[in-house]
């Protein structure tokens, strides 16, 4: 039994791609929700001049899922910069921990 889990494992995930999901989608917006027990990663897109933007594609993943995801991408996204340059966000505002306003303090 423990050669057969074995040999398994050493052929990998067969995964199939559908001709109709094999294109993609394109998404330049997500919008990213969790309970308890799922995350929820909407992608959309929106388009000039269009005031709604349209969802795309919904995934829903299990918590455990989701950080081996977060995982992947840090772990790609270090490989492409690796090999590609760093990845510029424009206009990209330090992150805060505040969950309201623009981290600058008031009085």
């Amino acid at each position: 039994m423990a050669d057969n889990n074995q040999n398994n494992n050493q052929q990998g995930l067969q995964m199939e791609l559908p001709q109709e999901v094999a294109q993609g989608q394109y998404a330049n917006f997500a919008v990213i929700t969790h309970s308890s027990s799922d995350f929820v990663l909407d992608f959309a897109r929106i388009l000039p001049g269009v005031p709604k933007a349209q969802v795309k594609s919904r995934v829903i993943l299990a918590p455990e899922h989701a950080k081996r995801l977060l995982i992947a991408l840090q772990d790609n996204i270090m490989r492409y910069e690796a090999q590609f340059g760093k990845i510029q966000i424009p206009n990209q505002q330090p992150r805060t921990i505040a969950p309201f306003g623009n981290g600058k303090p008031e009085a």
